[in-house]
């Protein structure tokens, strides 16, 4: 598969998170939950901005290491939803999310749409 195929596979994941993220905007949803969806969409879409680099994503979960590896501009916000990824889940909280869930919600989307526009533009260059 090229980068782009792989990319688009990735982000086929990010999109069903952002379905249930945007389900689960209720504030009676525990924040730990939804922290870490939204941390799991993150970090698909920096490996999948790894992947259109034509290299392979780590097996790692950490949002800093791949934000390093993927070479791009990110909003610090969602940098901090790492703490969802294990402590949020092993820990006793509370785990506030960095800011409210419609504000993360619009930063994954846009960066979602960003990627999507760059694997569109290697589709069509490769046509």
């Amino acid at each position: 598969m090229s980068p782009a195929e792989d990319a688009l596979l990735l982000l086929a994941i990010v999109r069903r998170h952002l379905r249930s993220l945007g389900l689960t905007l209720d504030p009676a949803y525990p924040d730990e939950d939804w922290g870490f969806t939204a941390q799991q969409a993150v970090e698909k879409l920096l490996k999948a901005w790894i992947v259109l680099a034509d290299r392979r994503p780590p097996r790692v979960h950490d949002l800093e290491d791949l934000f390093a590896l993927a070479g791009q501009q990110l909003d610090p916000l969602l940098l901090e939803l790492q703490v969802f990824a294990v402590e949020a889940r092993y820990e006793q909280g509370p785990f506030p999310l960095p800011a409210p869930r419609q504000e993360l919600l619009a930063l994954v989307e846009a960066e979602l749409e960003r990627c999507e526009r760059i694997v569109a533009a290697l589709g069509e260059s490769d046509a």
